[in-house]
């Protein structure tokens, strides 16, 4: 399987639904069911292989910035333990003092070009909201400087309840019950900001220029919630091959993953995540179906760590497996429960 770095461009219209890996795969499924060619495959051939050999593995998407020649990338601190990541000062006010910068850092920065460095070498790599868009600042145009300033209580990924409602038709206005105003969260993006979406491919099964094709016509339609409304709408830029391998932690001894996922059994010593529940919908014409809601799927949120048992795990670029048995409208429907992952190292 090869690895692909891909480049999404978003609008300022912001998104009703995450770019997590698991839906954008969903998202590309319905794609590939209403056209045969975009990967020279029926969708059933693809997933009629997919529990043991997954045709694509898609990350979630990680905001990027260009740093001089190079890009920085932002992904999630993984939740591990203190412990794990700083050796805890003698003092007891100092340790708790520690312990709460630790928890407001909300960031794991990595600059392309070099290496992962183990967990209790991170130092600065770690950040919080605050320090990260101080850095980012210097990075933007002065116009986009000049909208950060002005803004208050910034972050990378801003919620906004954006006002929503239904007409009765016999009135012409709105009303009570199901015609009362509601509201619904919407996520905006930092002004020039651009996402790095990874994508591993079996090549003997698709193509690059297939995963394209079908991503720039999501990013037309539009992405998720709301489409019609404007939001999820993106462009691509670029895509590159990378090697996650290379990008992680010599020596590595876990897994970072880039998508929820959920791991296989019994092959992983330890593991550190936070819980993602995913309460999935059928999309497309399947929404209007008479059950249109999937099984729940209990899920490891991107940035989990796995230690692995067996070092062989890391001779291939994903973990996890294609989750089966999730719908009674569509007993074939499955979930991309597999995760790409970079190498990284927990002990110095």
């Amino acid at each position: 399987m090869k690895v692909y770095e891909i480049t999404i461009k978003p609008s300022l219209n912001g998104f009703g639904t995450p770019l997590k890996g698991d839906t954008i795969f969903g998202h590309f499924c319905w794609q590939v069911a209403y056209d045969r060619t975009l990967l020279g495959r029926s969708l059933e051939e693809l997933l009629a292989v997919y529990q043991v050999r997954p045709f694509a593995v898609f990350s979630s998407a990680f905001p990027k910035y260009c740093e001089g020649t190079r890009y920085l990338y932002l992904f999630k601190k993984p939740p591990l333990p203190f412990e794990k990541v700083f050796t805890l000062p003698a003092s007891r006010e100092e340790a708790f003092q520690k312990k709460k910068e630790y928890k407001a850092k909300k960031w794991m920065l990595f600059k392309e070009g070099e290496r992962l460095p183990p967990f209790r070498e991170m130092g600065d790599r770690l950040m919080n909201e605050k320090e990260l868009l101080g850095r980012i600042r210097k990075l933007l145009s002065p116009e986009g400087a000049r909208l950060l300033k002005e803004r208050k209580n910034l972050t990378i990924f801003k919620k906004a309840l954006h006002p929503h409602n239904t007409i009765n038709r016999l009135t012409g206005t709105t009303g009570e019950r199901e015609f009362a105003p509601f509201g619904v969260d919407e996520e905006f993006i930092l002004p020039e900001t651009e996402l790095a979406l990874f994508v591993g491919i079996d090549e003997g099964l698709v193509s690059i220029e297939g995963i394209r094709k079908g991503l720039e016509r999501i990013g037309e339609t539009g992405f998720g919630r709301d489409q019609s409304t404007g939001l999820g709408r993106f462009e691509l830029g670029e895509d590159t091959e990378v090697s996650l391998l290379e990008m992680g932690s010599e020596e590595p001894d876990g897994c970072y993953t880039l998508s929820p996922c959920v791991p296989e059994k019994g092959a992983y010593k330890d593991m550190f995540f936070a819980t993602f529940v995913r309460f999935g919908r059928h999309g497309d014409i399947l929404a209007r179906s008479s059950n249109p809601f999937k099984n729940p799927v209990i899920m490891a949120d991107e940035g989990a760590v796995f230690i692995p048992k067996d070092r062989s795990i890391f001779q291939k670029p994903y973990i996890g497996r294609a989750i089966t048995g999730l719908s009674k409208a569509e007993p074939n429907t499955v979930t991309q429960g597999y995760s790409l992952y970079i190498p990284v190292r927990l002990e110095g």
